[in-house]
């Protein structure tokens, strides 16, 4: 067990990071990120901070050695960066749930193999298998880049009359994976927490909306019937289980309603804290980042308690200059990420609203 005053250690230095660097001070912990951008937004909030490359094994091992325990922000993080920090700390969650969630044909073939529900999907790695997974899965369909997709890119859709070898020139004929299109309602998420002894605790689940393929809004209850929420729950601990995680997590699915049915379809896993978890920052019990920040130093769960109807807003580029207006709104808590530009698309913070719950 990691102690109060023990450092955790960061690696990434986004919005991501600096919510869990804020999280882990209220908990008494030194908190270092490690990042390559020397203007990270987490180097703000944290007491120590290593600007260096991911591929920079002498910094990798300095940093290992002065903190307690590792975290990361974001899933992108190299195998090599996470088997340098392995050798010499612990890492949380572990490099087996990066690799296999870094990889779209890799985390599609484990869910599958797990027996829960995925779209049909191929490998896409020559002009002859493009043609296979065409036939073999039909338009539309998604064509999607296996590696380094997020917020839509590496993504392109394939209608009835499109040519599927544009689209993967489109994406620089990348490795890819072709996937079936779901006739989805809406998509929802699951964001829940595990331990290392298997303690594991879940959020109500959330539906999400999306513009321009950004989360734009989050609001919970997710409006589906109380058996599909527990289908969802029991989704995310069986991957959690499955890939013997540690930490926060979200498994985003899409809701498919059929005639007095309703069904759900694994779209993604996320080994981290999650911008659809968001809402738990003011709208729960324990935020996602403190039950993080729990779960990774051993500590016990928080209470996943929910506080009301929630809804969460991204603020995207210029949405936060309308800052002195979320602060004069009634009940509105804003929380902004320290960022110094506004750019189209890019995420500026969130605004998260409680709401009394209906009768």
């Amino acid at each position: 067990m990691i102690r109060p005053g023990s450092t955790l250690g960061i690696l990434g230095g986004g919005q991501l990071g600096r919510m869990i660097a804020i999280a882990a001070a209220q908990l008494g912990l030194r908190v270092h990120v490690y990042a390559p951008e020397d203007n990270s937004p987490a180097f703000e909030v944290a007491a120590e901070h290593t600007v260096a490359a991911y591929d920079d094994e002498a910094a990798l091992v300095r940093f290992a050695k002065a903190v307690d325990v590792i975290t990361y922000e974001f899933e992108n993080v190299p195998g090599a960066t996470a088997a340098t920090l392995s050798a010499h700390a612990t890492l949380a969650p572990n490099a087996r749930a990066l690799a296999i969630t870094q990889d779209r044909f890799e985390e599609k073939s484990f869910i599958a193999d797990l027996g829960i529900p995925v779209a049909p999907f191929g490998l896409v790695s020559s002009p002859s298998e493009l043609q296979d997974a065409v036939a073999a899965i039909g338009v539309p369909s998604v064509l999607k880049t296996r590696r380094f997709g997020y917020d839509g890119k590496g993504q392109a859709m394939i209608r009835p009359g499109d040519d599927p070898a544009a689209a993967w020139d489109a994406l620089g004929r990348a490795p890819a994976i072709l996937e079936g299109f779901v006739p989805f309602e809406r998509e929802v998420s699951v964001v829940a927490a595990r331990t290392r002894d298997g303690a594991f605790a879940a959020y109500d689940l959330c539906a999400n909306e999306h513009r321009d393929h950004i989360l734009a809004l989050t609001r919970v209850p997710a409006g589906v019937s109380a058996e599909t929420e527990a289908q969802a729950i029991l989704i995310g601990r069986q991957i959690a289980d499955a890939l013997d995680y540690v930490g926060v997590l979200a498994v985003e699915m899409f809701l498919v309603r059929e005639p007095g049915s309703e069904r759900l379809v694994v779209n993604e896993i996320a080994p981290r804290v999650h911008n659809s978890g968001h809402w738990t920052l003011g709208g729960a019990r324990t935020s996602q980042f403190e039950q993080h920040v729990r779960a990774v130093c051993g500590w016990p769960l928080g209470a996943t308690e929910r506080l009301g109807r929630v809804e969460m807003e991204n603020l995207i580029g210029n949405d936060a200059d309308r800052w002195e207006a979320f602060l004069a709104e009634p009940g509105a808590q804003l929380h902004l990420y320290g960022k110094a530009q506004a750019r189209p698309g890019r995420k500026m913070g969130h605004v998260t609203r409680v709401f009394p719950e209906e009768a």
